[in-house]
Order: C-alpha cells, then structure tokens, then sequence
C-alpha cells in the first residue's frame, strides 16, 4: 500500500535525496544559521551548508549587543543563549590614562525608547538593557542545533567550491561542493539547487569577488588572550582601556574567562621583529597600560610563550548588489571594527529585515529575479538607520581610540570628558543598537568635536595672565580639531550611503 506523505516530509526526501530546496544557505554561522532559520520558520524548505559541523574556536563573535539579544528574541533564537555560561554585561568603563568612567546601557520607558537620547543619563528603575559575552563555539553549535532540529531545514557538512548556473543564462540554480565520504575518507563532488542561494562565508569569503568585487580594508589586527580569573575593576562590563598603548578591550566570556583584545596597527614599529614582536609590544606597552588588578592575569596569560592569536581588523562598507538567483550576506557583504562589538547584533537585524522582506506573502516564489532585487534595494535602504549608525560608530570610535595625531587626541580626550560628564545615554544607546536615528548619531559626534575644541582652547590660553597671547593658536587648532573630526566622520558617513 502507498503511503502518503505530508509536505513536511516530502520537502525534506526532496533535500535529502535531490539535494533541492526552495533556499540553499552557504555558510552555518552566525547570519548563515539565523536565516535559515527565519525563511523556515516561514515555510522555506532550506538546505544549509557548512565546511565544518565540529565547534569552532575563534576568537570573534563573542559579544552580543542589546539590540542584537532584542533580534535574537524576535527570530525565535533566544534560547540559543541558554545553558553556555554566558556572561552578562550592562555597558562599558572606559579607562582613559588610569582615569575610569562608566558607560552603562540606558534604560528603555514605556514605549520601550531611550528617553535621554539627546543627552543625560537615565534614572534607575526603567527597562534595563543588557548584552551577552560567551565563548564563540558554544553558541554557534546552538545555533546550529536550532537548526538541525527543524522540520524545515537539512544540515550538510560539505565544503562549497562554486556557483552554478545554466548553459544559456547567468541565473545561479545552485553549488557545487566536496563531501567527504566517510567510508573512503575521499571527497566527492556534490550539487545543491534551490531558487534562491544566499552566501554567509564569512569575513574571508571566497564569492565576494564574484558578487561584490570588493575587498576589505584591513589597518590593524586584534590579537587575543583568554584571562582566567581576571579581577576586573567593574564586573559586568566590557572595558577600553586607552593609553598611551593602542586600544584594548576586554569583556567577560564566562564564568571564569575574560576575553582580552589587543589592537596592533599593521606595521607598527613597536611590534617590529627588531622590537620583540607583537608580545614584546604587548609586554612592554599594553601590559603598563593595564590596571593593575589586570595586569597579574594577563601575564600569566602571556606565559606560554606563544603569539597570541590574532584576527584582522576589517572595513567592509555594503554594496548594492544585483541578485542572480543569488544573493552575498552577513561579514561576507558587510563589515566594521569589532572594537564595538557589533558584528552579530548587525547579522541579526539584517535577518530580521530580510525575512520580512522575502516573506511568501510578499514573495511566493524565490526564482522571481525581479523581486529579488526589489527586496535587496529595499533592504539596503532600510539597514541604515540601524547597521548604518553600528559601522559608522565602530570607524570613527577607533579613529579617535587609536589616536596618532594632536588632532585626534583632542577629540579622544573631549570623547572622554563628554561620558565624565554623563552625556552617556545617547551614544551607549547607538553602540548597543537600541537607537535607530542617525541624526543622533551626527549630533553626539560633533558635540563630542565641540567639546574638545573649547576643551583644547582652555589648555592653550588657560593657566598664564598672558594666556591671551595664544589665543590665535587655540583658534588655529579650533580649526584643524573640526577638519579632522570631518575628515573622520563624513567619509565614513558617505562609504556607508548617508548621501
């Protein structure tokens, strides 16, 4: 007798068995497992396709935003969070030269908005925000089996090598991969089709040339140690330290582990072969920089002798880019400095957009070019005012962080003074992806330009009966501070499609 099989069950022998779906995912990571999810949440029969199902161990991806947690929770993905000892964190202290100022998250009112996005700092007793800080494998291996456990989605470890298209068109039907045969141990070649294939390779992805022809624009690298048992000075929050070292920032990623982070230009004299390398720059300049309640656990970190491991620093602005049956997403597409920790609060909001945007009530069938191309204009318009502000916050944050110029260190000092006198809401509120207005944006960085200027101005004439004297000097570097806070923040502004 025949038996009759449901939907369900016939999408997933069509998978399983022709290797078709309706979406085939390049790509289980962080945006590659959330959008599958999302478009099978919505019905899509989804084919997700990794190189390697073991868990990762890398030292990105390890602090999620509050607005990042908030699109987690609408993607149905919040418990991908439970159970790997992640660790909570309420904002930031940033330590300016030994001097410490706390940056905590702002509360939300009744309408869930920030109340001082303008200026201030809220009272206590409103919603609180918080972010999350864990180790990278372990949530991606829950997200993973979000994944494998839905009715809708297969999970395939093979390693995608191409693209595929027909003999008289252009349009992408597919992949092909190696899939190794766990008899022979040999890898064999595979095919996956879908009418729609999204690309989430990662920050070094093999397609963007195809897609994009872009490249990223890598100035520095961070270098990474794992504190156990750091004593540090503010518990729950991530730290910046500034001094007279390059940036460094750590967050907590466990019960036990602080994750440390070491910025070093690329090219940087003091971390020369001549000059120790990157552990003698760390030795001799970020370990004095570091408070001393630090400094005992990232020593010890550093005795094992190795190179810590490292990951480059990229800028990848977005493109807009012309679908073909196919569609390139996630770091792959988009990237920013991770001294902000936005990365995954960006992927996450991207799905959020995207699933809307591709939902079968507004698109039926995914082989529709020109619809696909419709919801990548729109979502490309519609990302700025939350990945827009993210990417313009993490460039200029670390242009002003890393200064290397008189310029540049006025405006990080008035940056400071600007959280020393609690205008914290507002930019706390950008960096945690909870503020969606650009002109927010615009308007704390050039409060902060500002300040530094009437800041620099007082040094320049303060202190002398005569300081009147260097007053055309404090109006020169009046000018050159807001050149140089332009010269920061517009072309980033423009890179990103604020025009």
């Amino acid at each position: 007798m025949a038996t009759t099989l449901t939907t369900t069950e016939s999408q997933t022998r069509r998978r399983e068995n022709y290797h078709e779906a309706d979406v085939v995912v390049v790509g289980a990571g962080v945006f590659g497992c959330a959008v599958a999810y999302a478009l099978a949440n919505q019905g899509r029969s989804v084919l997700l396709l990794e190189r390697w199902l073991k868990e990762p161990d890398r030292i990105v991806g390890e602090l999620l935003q509050p607005g990042g947690i908030a699109a987690l929770e609408k993607l149905g993905l919040a418990h991908t969070l439970d159970d790997i000892d992640a660790a909570p964190c309420y904002g930031y202290t940033v330590i300016y030269h030994g001097e410490p100022v706390m940056v905590p998250y702002p509360n939300l009112d009744e309408n869930n908005q920030v109340p001082n996005a303008w200026g201030g700092y809220n009272k206590p007793g409103d919603k609180k925000q918080v972010g999350r800080g864990f180790h990278h494998g372990r949530f991606i291996t829950q997200l993973r089996r979000a994944c494998q456990g839905h009715e809708n989605i297969t999970v395939v470890e093979t390693e995608v090598v191409k693209t595929l298209h027909g003999d008289q068109t252009e349009q992408i039907l597919g992949v092909e991969s190696r899939t190794t045969n766990k008899e022979t141990g040999a890898k064999e070649s595979d095919y996956y089709f879908g009418q729609l294939t999204i690309i989430a390779d990662g920050y070094d992805s093999k397609f963007r040339k195809q897609v994009l022809g872009t490249r990223p624009d890598v100035r520095s690298k961070f270098y990474a140690l794992e504190l156990i048992d750091c004593d540090l000075p503010a518990p729950g929050h991530g730290h910046v330290i500034i001094g007279n070292a390059f940036p460094v920032l750590l967050y907590q990623i466990g019960t036990h582990e602080t994750r440390a982070l070491i910025d070093v230009p690329q090219d940087l004299p003091e971390a020369s072969t001549a000059n120790g390398g990157v552990r003698g720059y760390i030795q001799k300049h970020v370990l004095p920089a570091l408070p001393d309640s630090i400094r005992p656990s990232a020593e010890k970190a550093l005795a094992d002798g190795k190179i810590p491991r490292s990951m480059p620093n990229s800028w990848l602005p977005p493109s807009r880019q012309t679908a073909n049956g196919m569609i390139l997403l996630g770091d792959a597409m988009n990237m920013r400095h991770p001294l902000t920790g936005g990365g995954m609060t960006v992927a996450f909001n991207d799905v959020v957009v995207l699933a809307e945007l591709l939902h079968p009530d507004r698109i039926p069938n995914l082989d529709d070019p020109k619809a696909i191309n419709a919801a990548m204009d729109d979502l490309y318009w519609r990302r700025k005012s939350f990945t827009g502000i993210i990417n313009v916050l993490a460039q200029a944050l670390y242009s002003l962080f890393a200064a290397n110029d008189r310029q540049l260190r006025a405006l990080q000092l008035g940056c400071f003074d600007y959280f020393r006198r609690g205008v914290i809401d507002g930019p706390c509120g950008l960096l945690a992806g909870i503020i969606h207005r650009p002109a927010i944006l615009f308007y704390h960085f050039f409060s902060v330009a500002f300040l530094a200027i009437w800041l620099n101005a007082c040094a320049v004439v303060g202190g002398s009966i005569f300081g009147f004297l260097w007053t055309p000097l404090a109006i020169i570097d009046a000018v050159l501070i807001l050149w140089k806070a332009c010269i920061v923040f517009l072309p980033i502004m423009w890179r990103e499609g604020f025009r």
